[in-house]
């Protein structure tokens, strides 16, 4: 679904900022008029303008703030933080290095943080103990009551971060009775920036840990607790689901079976183009970004680390070990893990369903962009159904 770019991959950003105006992350005015000022494909002209409307929303709210308008302040706060993360994106050549990149994460992350203080539900920061470490979390309530909720444990996959999460899943939650903690896993959002912390492929030993703590909270309801991974976080979530047994439902948003198998494509590829890798990633901006992201969040240097890595990240052999009644959803025109989702479904021998979202709908982009009401009205339509039952 083409959005302002001819751009695959800028296509899709541009989608994605602008469609997190459902839950007051964007304005589509700020959008359009960001966008007209990026030439396609230009990385730097990408990165500059997001980060100047960001800032230039960010001074909105912070007047606002100082004013004593809350609703104003919360609602530019949390349009900044979506547009400073859209400025970071593409910054992944080299990000350890980069101060801009870094301070276009900062800025997203406190303006986030400056906004949850200012919602119409709670929200508490978290650290969750996770091996020698924390990693960082939020709990979104329903209201302040203490009420034992079913709750979700979301997550994002390959590039989401932590504040996307309240966009991309928390709102919607919270509006149907659900409380939800969020939280970035190792290779995601601040834990690979600021910790060093890199993807493992055995997620349940990240995801257990967070169980283990969100059953010490008394607004969880321990027996409707639902696991939920976004993007790569389809996989992940997947296999996390395969050997931590307490959760009551898993969701796949969207599925995904093997994760190698598109780092290998893109390998092969590569093999095959004039000028190898490095001219298929100067020729095609989807590329580059997928090998120049994946090369830090795994924490490896070239392409041929990057696909061994990524070797062990698939479900064959363990889909049929995931117990609880599971929903895979499925994009038509996902341009990331097409067909993935089926494969995945196909394997499962759990209670299990599968949805796809159709490009005619307007939701057939990799995880909905662009379609959020239609697919959290499906996902806890669904959850509700099967928690009820």
């Amino acid at each position: 679904m083409k959005f302002l770019y001819d751009d695959e991959s800028f296509s899709f950003e541009a989608l994605r900022a602008a469609g997190y105006a459902a839950y007051g992350g964007a304005d589509l005015g700020e959008v359009l008029v960001t966008c007209r000022q990026i030439p396609e494909g230009d990385e730097e002209a990408w990165s500059a303008q997001w980060a100047a409307t960001a800032a230039r929303i960010e001074r909105i709210g912070r007047d606002a703030l100082a004013a004593g308008h809350r609703v104003s302040a919360r609602e530019a706060l949390l349009r900044a933080s979506n547009y400073y993360r859209t400025a970071d994106f593409y910054r992944r050549e080299n990000p350890a290095a980069d101060a801009e990149s870094a301070r276009l994460a900062k800025a997203s992350q406190q303006t986030f943080a400056d906004a949850a203080p200012l919602l119409d539900t709670p929200a508490r920061a978290l650290r969750i103990p996770y091996e020698d470490t924390t990693l960082p979390g939020y709990l979104f309530l329903v209201d302040d009551s203490g009420t034992p909720r079913p709750t979700v444990l979301f997550h994002g996959g390959y590039d989401s971060t932590l504040e996307e999460d309240y966009l991309a899943l928390a709102a919607g939650a919270l509006r149907r009775g659900y409380n939800v903690i969020a939280f970035d896993g190792p290779g995601q959002g601040s834990t690979v920036r600021e910790q060093g912390l890199h993807f493992p492929p055995d997620w349940e030993a990240v995801v257990t840990p967070v169980v283990d703590f969100a059953l010490t909270l008394p607004e969880v309801d321990a027996e409707q607790l639902v696991l939920m991974g976004m993007s790569l976080g389809g996989y992940l979530a997947a296999r996390a689901a395969a050997f931590e047994h307490r959760v009551a439902a898993c969701v796949l948003y969207d599925g995904v079976y093997d994760f190698h198998a598109v780092i290998a494509a893109t390998a092969g590829r590569a093999a095959s183009t004039p000028g190898g890798m490095e001219a298929l990633m100067a020729q095609n901006t989807m590329v580059r970004w997928v090998v120049r992201n994946g090369r830090w969040t795994f924490g490896v240097s070239g392409v041929d680390e990057l696909v061994r890595a990524a070797e062990p990240y698939t479900m064959a052999g363990i889909a049929d070990r995931i117990t609880c009644p599971t929903l895979v959803l499925e994009a038509e025109n996902d341009q990331f893990f097409k067909g993935q989702p089926q494969r995945l479904f196909d394997e499962l021998t759990c209670q299990k369903e599968l949805i796809s979202f159709r490009e005619d709908e307007g939701a057939g982009e990799h995880c909905h962009e662009g379609a959020m009401f239609l697919f959290h009205q499906r996902t806890f339509d669904w959850l509700d159904t099967v928690l009820a039952g």
